[in-house]
């Protein structure tokens, strides 16, 4: 590698969990096996008339051999002047019902298969949906999407190739070794000796062929997560040059995984000449043996040439079924993968009561809380009130706790001490769909969907507002005006993550989302602190009658925008150092005057 990705970061990526959430070292084991093939249960009548179609394909194949015996032995001799008609039509009769078969039986497989992905991705998004906050912080967006967009279908599409060729293979070798014994049991007594010589050399490759298959699973994982940064971030790429940065990581992943696949070609490649030397020398014997019976007279022609035909059929099943290991191994990697999501734990719901009517009171008493794994807490015995239908702001440095006192109100993290209360009840006896039924967000990081405009403002639970409510919202937001002179007006499709409106469009837009839900307790996360000047005062404006008659709680970096609410508390380290009103905090001249102090000295010497 080159000098931008170092040796540490090298390791990093080597050593970074496994997108499938499992340990490289953890074997995939029977359990994985039978929950695959637990989904496929529902199926079953799918899955026993594709077996039944094909045995019927399967059982065609020997009987293409046995015909060799009578056309040689009367056909060509011309003791059954009938053969000449009655052999080809039956060639033709065994080839057209084996399509028909192998047709029919792929497609049922194939419904199957589609099915059972439709469930497992099911299954797979409502898991992912009830995850807790603090697993998406984790930032494994791209181990994420390879899990929906290669695990499940390896999973699905793989479980049934492994049937078709486990069920379809072994009738074919089975009744090919019934058309052997039939012909010559010697000849095939030698065949049998001979033939678990390829297997066991298939076998010592399919450890080599698991850690590789899995070492590839990861390494597409990493591919789809440098790949998706390098979407999401290529204005940050443009303007700080980053080409050789991004090419040099996206270089190694690549590269990582040519050689994982050169090495599975290797081992796949390296199976196929030894077998077929194992197999050249069985066939070498059973020709001496043959010619030895043929001489002494206990061979006919025919029974050579239809047991030669058996044997030149059966090699062929036998190599898939051998070769099967492989695909096995990729499926249960990828089922592991699939069901560790499936498997994770949701977000804590032990609240068993609902809201009614909620007057808005909100009470932080003694909280405390520490993320997982961090050497100190992030907030420490923040208690604080917010009386119904008031502001309070909260404001300090980055780093004070600020973000973090607004994540608990709706329990995206939960606190390691101290209670929350709301209307003098404790949150935590309550739902999270009831508990977020009574609050409103609107952040600076906006996150609108792709579809129209009135989809997003009634969005989710509101879906079915009227066009009046989204009207009104709108006018509210101060985005009517806008919408209106759009072609489509509220029809109008706003593109991924609204990427067709502007940063202050974007907002109201949000805005008007929480104004329709009209929900009691509004948080604000710095609503306005990426804005423009005009687009900060139509927000501004827009926020001031989302706040009307609501408990609202606002994360403010300019102190300038809330001057006017009704408490002002001062977080400093994780906790509260000061509360009260904008100008009793300046003149107690504390660390809010001091920040307020400094803003305003910027803002003088701006141009």
């Amino acid at each position: 590698m080159g000098a931008l990705l170092d040796s540490a970061e090298a390791s990093q990526f080597l050593n970074s969990p496994s997108p499938s959430g499992y340990s490289q070292s953890r074997p995939v084991g029977l359990s994985v096996w039978k929950r695959v093939y637990k989904r496929v249960g529902p199926y079953w009548k799918a899955v026993i008339v594709s077996m039944l179609l094909l045995s019927g394909a399967a059982a065609t194949q020997p009987t293409l051999a046995v015909i060799m015996k009578p056309l040689l032995d009367g056909g060509f001799s011309g003791k059954q002047p009938s053969y000449i008609w009655m052999i080809p039509l039956a060639v033709v009769g065994l080839m057209l019902f084996r399509g028909i078969c192998s047709f029919f039986s792929e497609y049922l497989l194939m419904w199957v298969a589609n099915n059972l992905l439709l469930g497992i991705r099911h299954d797979m998004f409502e898991r992912l949906l009830g995850l807790s906050d603090t697993e998406f912080k984790r930032g494994e967006t791209g181990r994420l999407l390879n899990r929906f967009t290669i695990d499940a279908g390896n999973v699905a599409y793989s479980a049934t190739d492994v049937v078709t060729v486990l069920v379809r293979e072994t009738l074919t070798v089975v009744a090919l070794l019934g058309v052997l014994l039939y012909m010559s049991w010697p000849l095939t007594l030698i065949v049998l000796v001979m033939l678990p010589l390829p297997v066991a050399i298939s076998r010592l490759f399919i450890r080599r062929l698991r850690r590789i298959n899995r070492d590839t699973v990861n390494m597409n994982a990493e591919l789809t997560h440098v790949v998706s940064e390098g979407i999401e971030g290529q204005r940050v790429i443009k303007l700080f040059d980053g080409y050789a940065r991004e090419s040099e990581r996206f270089g190694y992943v690549n590269g990582r995984l040519r050689r994982f696949a050169m090495r599975g070609a290797v081992a796949d490649a390296a199976m196929s000449p030894l077998a077929q030397l194992s197999i050249a020398v069985s066939v070498a014997v059973v020709i001496a043996v043959a010619l030895y019976q043929a001489n002494t007279g206990t061979l006919t022609v025919g029974s050579f040439a239809s047991f030669m035909a058996a044997l030149g059929q059966i090699f062929e099943p036998i190599k898939r079924l051998t070769n099967i290991s492989g695909r096995m191994q990729r499926m249960l990697v990828a089922a592991e993968s699939v069901f560790n999501l499936i498997d994770q734990a949701p977000e804590q719901d032990a609240g068993s009561r609902t809201f009614g009517a909620v007057a808005g009171k909100v009470e932080f008493r003694n909280v405390v809380h520490r993320y997982d794994g961090a050497g100190s807490e992030a907030l420490a015995d923040v208690s604080f009130t917010v009386e119904a239908g008031r502001t309070v702001a909260l404001v300090g440095r980055s780093g004070s706790g600020k973000t973090t006192l607004a994540n608990l109100l709706p329990r995206f993290i939960c606190p390691t001490g101290g209670r929350i209360l709301i209307d003098d009840q404790d949150i935590s006896e309550f739902t999270l769909r009831s508990l977020r039924a009574q609050l409103s967000l609107v952040s600076q990081d906006v996150v609108l969907f792709a579809g129209t405009i009135a989809e997003n403002v009634s969005y989710g639970a509101l879906g079915n507002a009227s066009a009046g409510d989204i009207r009104k919202a709108l006018e509210a937001a101060n985005l009517a005006g806008y919408v209106d002179s759009l072609p489509r007006g509220v029809d109008t499709l706003v593109g991924e993550n609204a990427s067709l409106l502007s940063g202050g469009q974007r907002q109201r837009l949000a805005i008007a989302r929480a104004l329709i839900k009209d929900a009691p307790i509004l948080i604000l996360d710095e609503a306005t602190s990426a804005l423009d000047n005009e687009s900060e005062r139509l927000v501004q404006a827009s926020l001031e009658r989302l706040m009307a008659g609501r408990t609202t709680l606002v994360i403010a970096h300019r102190l300038s925008t809330v001057q006017s609410a009704d408490k002002i508390v001062v977080l400093d380290g994780g906790r509260i150092v000061e509360q009260g009103q904008h100008e009793q905090l300046l003149a107690r001249g504390g660390l809010y005057a001091s920040l307020y102090n400094m803003q305003f000295q910027e803002a003088q010497s701006a141009p």
